[in-house]
């Protein structure tokens, strides 16, 4: 039933395509007017023809999508892929945590645990 729905889907895609390109350009977009060249039917009524079975072609192509969806839908038994297959999900890697909570590199063993302030006279300069 799948695969004739899906036949019809395609025949209804391809019509669809074929009858738009077929239809007169409005709004001159890609610079191509439609020419006024004379055919079976006159201009107006070509119009109003080819625009009807443009949207019976698209309710065809909305009907059948939504039947494909539906049928779909039916056959999928609410599983995973994974548990097609046989397979396992495992949990996501935990990174380990750093050494240190700061940003900054350990600091050498003599060094002090605060810098000392800049006007204790410590420094030497001129």
């Amino acid at each position: 039933m799948e695969n004739v729905v899906l036949t019809i889907h395609l025949i209804l895609a391809l019509c669809l395509i074929g009858v738009v390109l077929l239809q007169r350009s409005e709004g001159g977009g890609l610079g191509m007017g439609g020419g006024g060249g004379g055919g079976a039917m006159s201009g107006r009524a070509a119009a109003t023809a080819l625009t009807k079975l443009t949207w019976l072609l698209a309710l065809g192509f909305i009907i059948t999508s939504i039947s494909l969806t539906l049928i779909a839908a039916k056959g999928a038994s609410g599983t995973s892929v994974v548990d097609q297959f046989g397979g396992t999900i495992s949990a996501p890697a935990v990174p380990e945590a750093p050494l240190g909570t700061d940003l900054l590199p350990p600091a050498p063993a003599d060094a002090p645990l605060t810098p000392p302030r800049a006007d204790d006279g410590t420094t030497t300069g001129n």
